[in-house]
């Protein structure tokens, strides 16, 4: 019964953290870039193209998650050296599941903004959709560049 407990509350735990991804809209900031200064140009969207963001896969939350639900579930198989075989066996294949889990649970969608630049220039940036809002071509937008980090505004 205790390891049911461990289980249902590694499996909340990978959840709420897969919730805590990073937003990668165009107004959404990190606590990191608040108060920098930040260099505006103006421009009109050319196009826009539909994209999807890969999920986190650098995190470990999700295999580390996962291992842990799969160690405690193939510890419940067998005795002896069979159960530790199944153990680690069990953990192997929850990294791998957790791992796979998080990537699908930060997966964005995501648009190509190509916006022709009022000095001529025409460039392109990759961001979230934010509340399923696309920009539209004609748009008149503010393109806001602080270190090589831009994003796309109205």
């Amino acid at each position: 019964m205790k390891k049911i407990g461990v289980v249902l509350s590694a499996i909340l735990s990978v959840s709420l953290l897969a919730g805590c991804a990073g937003d990668l809209s165009g107004s959404t900031y990190s606590r990191y870039e608040a108060r920098k200064v930040q260099h505006v140009e103006y421009g009109v969207v050319e196009s826009v193209t539909p994209v999807v963001i890969e999920g986190r896969t650098d995190g470990g939350v999700g295999t580390v998650a996962g291992a842990v639900v799969g160690g405690i579930a193939g510890s419940e198989v067998g005795g002896g050296k069979g159960q530790a075989i199944a153990t680690v066996i069990g953990a192997v294949a929850g990294g791998v599941v957790g791992s796979k889990i998080e990537e699908s649970a930060t997966r964005a969608q995501g648009q190509e903004v190509t916006v022709r630049m009022e000095s001529g220039q025409l460039i392109s940036i990759v961001q979230e959709v934010h509340n399923g809002q696309f920009f539209r071509p004609g748009d008149r937008v503010r393109v806001l560049d602080s270190h090589g980090a831009a994003r796309v505004v109205y």
